[in-house]
This record gives structure tokens, sequence and C-alpha cells, in this order.
């Protein structure tokens, strides 16, 4: 039995206001022209600044975190207590002391030093002799009288992408982490970024880019993960035209966190973005967009997305980045009017529901565009949909996962390569993914059919410490969540924008 809601699916409204609990369903949706602008209006320059990845990942020891767009790690659903573990082991006897994340001030707030960087391993220009199977440090010293709160791993590919990994501790002022599936080339670099622990947002230091050359026998890649296979993309952007461009899309909306001020705990709403790809869904008054669970509900906090924006097709070849302006986008903007998720994502928290980490947002045929005013109002109408393979996908077998990633906007990224499984075999798995965060919801799609293709996992979570991507199943309990989002009555005329408006049966 859920800890929360017994089996049951959740469908949410999805606009500027607070939760409003309904067990009814509501009467189909008029038409309230101008709904999508109101929420695209909301989106101002500052609030899509503020938007980060909606990026989580699993560490080591098997617990959850939503990674910032510095690589910080923030805990979900539980709190922090692998780092104050290193705190008691660093303390004990004949153990190294150094610095534990999150350590408080020494010296006040008034710190406005950033750490001290030095010593890196690799430095610049230095040779490093691996096969892709050997592993390869990257340490360095980071000193700060404040403590250190987080280190970040930045490699950079020979290719021009990145890829971040979480920095620990090595006792002696020493950071870093271990990495291998480097292949043979001059043009590797790597960076590390050291956040201080000082008061406020802490004070923040790069070390540069450190290049260096990985010489070896084995490999001819030239991407970590790949082991020389010329078959492997880890992180390219997608340029061919087809129904997989139309259909997906980048996804604005906000989610709420928690901030403590003295003893006092509020809820305030943090930007956010992901991916989803519209589907082929049957109804004649709405459209469905299929995209991760957790970019549509935040599963610490038991609430829904709020001013949800999909943005289709965005990279149409210019250089114009994420704005507030759905006018310069090939199709505009389109406001979901409420959501879909399982109760069994609900039930738990983030690692422990990964096998439901699908969602869908429901976009009515009317009042739902902002934009250019001569495209059709209806969503389903201006893209090449793709179908849903449910209970399908193949082991062994190339499969393309695309996104939106944060970190190469405006640009609709994809890496491809054999899957596997993970996680209990709950999850399915793509060894050497590099796509970053905000591709989250986009589309695993097998075989890749550039005219429709049909989606059989969407970008789920990754580790911390070594690349690839998970995708869920979606299995019996996803289709039976599309079938409740595809029968739903849409908001009634007097909940506009807020509002849960069905609560279904179970799967």
């Amino acid at each position: 039995m859920w800890s929360r809601w017994s089996k049951l699916i959740v469908l949410a409204c999805l606009g500027a206001s607070a939760l409003v609990v309904s067990s009814q369903a509501a009467a189909d949706r008029p038409d309230d022209a101008g709904r999508a602008d109101t929420v695209a209006a909301y989106w101002t320059p500052e609030r899509i600044a503020s938007a980060q990845p909606r990026d989580l990942v699993v560490d080591e020891n098997g617990q959850g975190f939503l990674r910032r767009p510095d690589g910080s790690l923030e805990p979900r659903g539980h709190t922090n207590d692998v780092r104050l573990e290193q705190v008691d082991r660093a303390a004990s006897p004949g153990v190294p002391t150094a610095k534990a994340p999150n350590a408080r001030p020494s010296g006040g707030g008034g710190d406005s030093t950033p750490p001290l960087i030095t010593l890196p391993t690799p430095d610049d220009g230095d040779l490093v002799t691996a096969t892709t199977e050997d592993p390869i440090d990257f340490s360095a010293t980071i000193e700060d009288n404040s403590g250190i709160r987080s280190v970040t791993v930045v490699i950079h590919f020979p290719s021009g992408s990145t890829q971040s990994f979480t920095g620990t501790s090595l006792g002696n002022d020493v950071w870093g982490t271990t990495l291998s599936g480097f292949t043979p080339d001059p043009n590797w670099g790597w960076e590390i970024v050291a956040k201080d622990a000082s008061g406020g947002r802490g004070n923040t230091a790069r070390g540069g880019v450190y290049g260096f050359t990985v010489e070896a026998d084995g490999g001819t890649g030239t991407d970590p993960g790949t082991g020389g296979d010329p078959n492997v993309v880890t992180n390219e952007r997608w340029t061919t035209q087809g129904g997989v461009t139309r259909a997906a899309g980048r996804i604005l909306f906000e989610m709420p966190t928690e901030v403590r001020r003295g003893r006092r705990t509020t809820i305030q709403w943090q930007a956010y973005v992901c991916s989803g790809t519209t589907v082929t869904d049957g109804r004649d008054d709405a459209s469905i967009i299929l995209t991760a669970a957790h970019c549509v509900y935040d599963d610490a906090l038991d609430m829904f997305a709020r001013n949800v924006l999909f943005i289709p097709n965005q990279d149409d070849g210019g250089t114009d980045r994420t704005d507030s302006d759905c006018t310069n986008d090939p199709l505009g903007c389109w406001a979901p009017s409420s959501a879909a998720v399982h109760a069994g994502y609900t039930a738990t928290t983030f690692p422990g529901n990964n096998a439901w980490d699908y969602g869908y947002y429901v976009v009515p045929n009317t009042g739902a565009h902002s934009g250019e005013t001569t495209i059709d109002p209806s969503l389903e109408a201006n893209v090449d949909e793709l179908t849903i393979g449910f209970n399908s996908g193949a082991i062994d077998q190339t499969t393309h996962a695309l996104g939106y990633s944060y970190d190469d906007d405006p640009l609709f990224m994809y890496c491809a390569e054999s899957m596997e499984t993970i996680d209990g075999d709950v999850n399915w798995w793509l060894p050497s993914c590099g796509l970053t965060g905000g591709s989250s919801g986009g589309p695993w799609v097998q075989p890749m059919d550039t005219a429709t293709g049909s989606i059989i996992s969407v970008n789920s979570w990754g580790y911390t410490t070594q690349p690839g991507m998970a995708g869920p199943k979606l299995g019996p309990e996803a289709e039976c969540t599309f079938d409740t989002a595809t029968t739903a009555g849409l908001p009634g005329p007097d909940e506009p924008l807020q509002g849960v408006i069905a609560v279904a049966a179970s799967c």
C-alpha cells in the first residue's frame, strides 16, 4: 500500500496559484484564449535567467541528490548524513583531517575571499598514459579559512562538450575524483570549481582549464566511455530534421523549495528547465507531452509544478537562447493546463521512485498558445507527434536519447549507443551518455526513425561519479497513467489556472 495515495493517478492544473484538492473531474475547458500569454508573460528575463536544470543524481552510497549548475548537491528525501559521516571518520585517530563539505564558516559571515586552488593533477600540458579502462585521478589542493562547501570536476572533451562530476575530499586539503574511459587524444582538458562555506551563497573559485594529452594503446574514439566505438555518441548536437525535432522541446516550470529563515521554514518557488515530447494521444480536445515525473511533481514536498511553458522545436538553427519572447521560436510557446503522474512516484522520494519517473502534461486546444497568431491553436496540429512504445525496448540495440541540455542552450542534443539495464532491472541504462541537466524528460527513441519514431523511455537520472543516463521502463503502469491523461476532463471556467481536477482509479 502506498504511503500517500493508494495506487492512484494524480492530476493537477498548473498555474500560478496554490494546489487545490478536488475529487471530481471538471467540465471540458472553455475557450479562454490568452491563458498562455499570461503564463508566458510570467517568464520575465530575470526568472528565465534564474532557471536551473532539474538534474537528479545518485552518489556512491545510493543516496539521491539534485545537482545544481555549480556542481553542488542538494539532498533529496534525506539529510546529508553521508557528509556528516565523513566528518566523523576524518576526526578518527590515524585518518588525515580534512575540511568537510558544508562546514560552517570559522571567521564569521564576512569572508569575501574565494578558495585557493593549487597543485592540479594532471597539470596543464601533462601527458597521461592510460587505456580506456584505466582510471585517471583528477585532484588539486583547495584551501579556504571558511571550509569547503562543494567541489566540481569539469571534463572538457576534445569535441568541445563538457561533463561535470562531484569532487570529494581526499584528505590534507586535496579534493578530486577518479574517472575512466579516456581515449587517445591531445585535446583533453579539465577544470576544478570550488565554493567555500562562508555566509550566503559563498565564494567560488575556478582553477582554469588544464589541457592534457592521453596516450594509450586502446581505443580510437574522442569521448570518455565510448571505448573507441565509432557507433557511440556521448553528447552531440542533433541536426537531422524530422518528427523528433519538431515534437520535442524545452519545458520551463517552477517547483517549490524549502527556505529556512531562523526558526521558520517557508516555501519559495524556483525556476527549472526540463525537456519533453509531444506524443500521439487520440484526444480531440488536447495534446499530450511526455516528460519525466520529476519535471511535473516534487516528491519531497508533495506539490506539482506551476507556470509550465513548453517550447517545441526550439533549436531551429539559430543561436537565440531561451528567452521571454515566444515570437522568435518557430512554433511559439504552449501552456499545459494539467498533468498526470503515477502514485508510485508520489509514494516515496528519489531514488526509491525511479521506476515511475514518467509524467504527462495536458495541453488544451484552446488558449494554450503564445506567439505567432497565424499558428493553429492546437499543439498537435503543428508538430509531428511520436508514438510511445509501451512494453517495448530491447537491450544491446542502439538507442538515441535526446534533450535540451542546460549547458547547450538552445541546442537540441543527443547521445546514442546500445542499451543495458540497471537499478534492479527496473531502468534502462545508456552507460556512456553525457547529456547534461535540462535534458531530463527528453525522449529515448528505438530504433531511430526521423519521420515518426517510437519512444521507449525518457531521460531520468545519472550517477555523481561516472557518465551514463538511466530511464524508466514504460510498462503497463506508464500506459495506464497515459490513458488517464488522455481521458481526464480539462479545467472548468472557474479554475483556468489552478486546482487538482481529478483523482483517477488505481492502475
